[in-house]
């Protein structure tokens, strides 16, 4: 069958280009976006139209990531919630509702690492990567879907990781909550898809953010790492972008529950 004929006779051009991947008039809320990942798909969303509400905990730190985009020429407003404190998920929420913010994108993009043998990690240490990596993801995408069901659409975003399928040592937790975060997008599928919310992931590999600066420096690390990969580098955090602009837009209304690898190949080989 010819790849014209699978078109409707009575399509028109016009109905094509609805599925777009232009994000104007749309508001996302990105959390842990004052710096690093969250920051430049803050900004990526903003360019392709989107009003910015980013997040952090820093209201100072918030402010002047504010100003760097509004330099920019972007929509902003800033909203400075611990994405791991189910109370100032919900006030900040019922202050976007006071405001009249609909969040029709939510990315949640907060998380920490931690570096440690698992044999010497403390609840207490276990307990703060998973909050912060993979609770705050529920906390978060729960409240949004709250308001997004009764209008009947919506974009999730979930930030996992290349740790959301492999795993290394040391990074126990870490692995544990981006595993958690492929497995949540997919629950969220399950009982939002109905109500026309699409919840998707991006697993990031090795980028050159803050993050990993202490693995970047490391010449033994470094090198595993562009041996490793296919691409023969790290990722660099405008190369994930284009992915959320995608799951954020039109042009992804019938793609849910799905993870998709940035990681310049190392998922796809042995």
């Amino acid at each position: 069958m010819a790849v014209a004929s699978l078109v409707p006779q009575d399509s028109k051009e016009s109905d094509l280009q609805g599925y777009s991947f232009d994000l104007t008039g749309r508001t996302a809320l990105v959390t842990g976006s004052s710096r690093g990942l969250g920051y430049a798909i803050a900004r990526a969303l903003g360019h392709a139209g989107a009003s910015l509400v980013i997040n952090g905990t820093s209201a100072a730190r918030l402010e002047e990531s504010a100003t760097s985009l509004r330099d920019d020429g972007l929509s902003v407003k800033t909203a400075a919630f611990d994405v791991t404190n189910e109370g100032s998920v919900a006030g900040a929420f019922a202050a976007l509702d006071a405001g009249g913010l609909e969040i029709d994108i939510l990315v949640n993009n907060a998380g920490i690492q931690l570096r440690k043998p698992m044999i010497d990690l403390s609840l207490e240490e276990w307990r703060s990567v998973i909050d912060t990596n993979l609770t705050s993801a529920f906390i978060v995408g729960r409240e949004a879907a709250r308001r997004m069901i009764p209008r009947g659409r919506g974009k999730i975003i979930n930030i996992g990781s290349l740790m959301s399928g492999l795993a290394r040592p040391t990074i126990a937790p870490y692995t544990a909550a981006k595993g958690g975060i492929k497995m949540l997008t997919q629950a969220m599928t399950a009982e939002w898809a109905e109500h026309g919310i699409q919840a998707n992931a991006i697993g990031p590999g090795y980028m050159l953010t803050d993050m990993n600066q202490a693995l970047t420096s490391n010449p033994q690390f470094d090198a595993w790492v562009k041996a490793r990969t296919p691409s023969r580098r790290w990722g660099k955090p405008e190369e994930l972008v284009g992915t959320a602009i995608f799951l954020a837009s039109s042009a992804s209304d019938y793609v849910n529950g799905q993870i998709i690898y940035v990681d310049g190949g190392m998922s796809a080989v042995i």
